[in-house]
């Protein structure tokens, strides 16, 4: 997997839309891959939050005869958070403020999340194999705050 790639996409989705505040990308088994958050934010703990949501949207879909779940946006009084299927393995999560673009938001992610769906599958070519997801949180971070 590439490290640097995700933490591109992530960067670039923030860039694109005003009012995204924060980003994740979490295992559909609520295991967190990348963050890009705030430090008031437990990436780890809203991975698994949204994964349980995850579950639950899959379910309503299902049930319902809608199809395969895409997307889930939850509003609050100072903001949003949307959750997009990456595939069948992964979701990504993005938080925003009050003054964010729901549109734009949506327009700008569906291209992101296929490009998220083939980093996730890709191997790091230089160990061959995929890389642990807790080293990915520490290199997705650190890239994410060099510029800070």
């Amino acid at each position: 997997m590439n490290h640097e790639a995700l933490a591109r996409e992530m960067r670039g989705l923030r860039e694109q839309v005003p009012g995204i505040t924060d980003t994740a990308v979490a295992a559909a088994d609520g295991m967190l891959i990348a963050a890009d958050t705030a430090d008031t934010i437990d990436p780890e703990s809203l991975a698994a939050i949204a994964a349980a949501g995850l579950g639950i949207a899959r379910r309503a879909t299902a049930v319902t005869g809608r199809g395969a779940f895409r997307q889930t946006v939850t509003y609050g009084s100072q903001g949003l958070a949307a959750f997009y299927a990456v595939g069948d393995t992964a979701l990504m999560i993005v938080l925003g403020d009050e003054g964010i673009d729901l549109e734009r938001l949506h327009e700008q992610t569906r291209p992101a999340l296929g490009r998220i769906g083939s980093i996730l599958t890709d191997p790091d070519p230089l160990a061959g194999t995929p890389t642990a997801p807790d080293a990915l949180v520490g290199a997705v971070t650190e890239t994410a705050t060099e510029g800070v």
